[in-house]
């Protein structure tokens, strides 16, 4: 994946940044030698003036005064070139260094941003089944569905009828999963639900019974379009409770 511009432009100006360092360096290396010749200079002059003051006359002094003066001059000067270059030096760092910083914001707030429109694109096609006690969520696959109504509204597990006009035959009697529904490659390890012993995807409802052994029902394979209201009982906990 070819890199944005931006950062190929940052890496190039950070690629000059140790020939610009290094020049740096070594300018103020070479004023910090000049300005100590200088100040060797003024030591050997003011040595020199101090043991031959008495035989000095007026303008020789002046004289002498006058250039270990300019001396200190030069002296000066070689430092404030080299306190400049200094300063130079650190803000040709830091402006590197804040426009790394800004560089890298924008590439996290771009990552982020392609995270984020990822993540609404998965949840705008899947739809969890609500977590059960005991049960571990899975993922699940887009939704399908069809349509049925419970045919007694008092919602008992005695007397909740559930069609199954698409419970019936080979697909869920031997467990066949319904190709109809699911396109996609399975994960072996992901637990199965349902009749269809599949894995969840889709809209799901839960069986109220505590003791259901599947828990959960695709909507589709109950022909539901809708969660029933009140309590709700798969097939199977209508049957056993039938026997019972």
């Amino acid at each position: 994946m070819a890199s944005a511009p931006y950062l190929d432009e940052l890496k190039n100006s950070l690629n000059n940044l140790p020939d610009e360092l290094h020049r740096n360096f070594s300018l103020m290396q070479e004023l910090d030698l000049r300005s100590q010749k200088v100040m060797n200079n003024i030591d050997k002059m003011a040595n020199n003036y101090m043991s031959n003051v008495k035989e000095y006359s007026v303008d020789k002094k002046k004289e002498t005064m006058a250039s270990i003066k300019h001396h200190f001059d030069a002296a000066k000067a070689y430092s404030d070139d080299k306190v400049q270059l200094s300063i130079q030096t650190y803000e040709l760092v830091d402006k590197h260094i804040r426009k790394l910083d800004t560089e890298l914001l924008k590439f996290k707030g771009k990552i982020q941003l392609q995270t984020d429109m990822r993540n609404a694109a998965i949840k705008a096609k899947i739809n969890l089944p609500p977590k059960k006690e005991g049960l571990k969520t899975t993922s699940a696959l887009p939704s399908v569905s069809a349509v049925i109504t419970p045919s007694n509204p008092t919602n008992s597990l005695d007397d909740v009828a559930v069609g199954t006009g698409c419970l019936s035959g080979p697909s869920v009697d031997h467990g066949i999963a319904h190709s109809a529904y699911v396109d996609m490659p399975i994960d072996p390890n992901e637990p199965t639900f349902c009749l269809c012993k599949q894995v969840s995807f889709g809209e799901m409802i839960g069986c109220d019974n505590p003791d259901c052994e599947i828990e959960w029902f695709h909507f589709a394979c109950l022909n539901l379009t809708t969660k029933p209201k009140g309590k709700w009982f798969c097939p199977n906990c209508v049957k056993d409770k039938k026997k019972k």
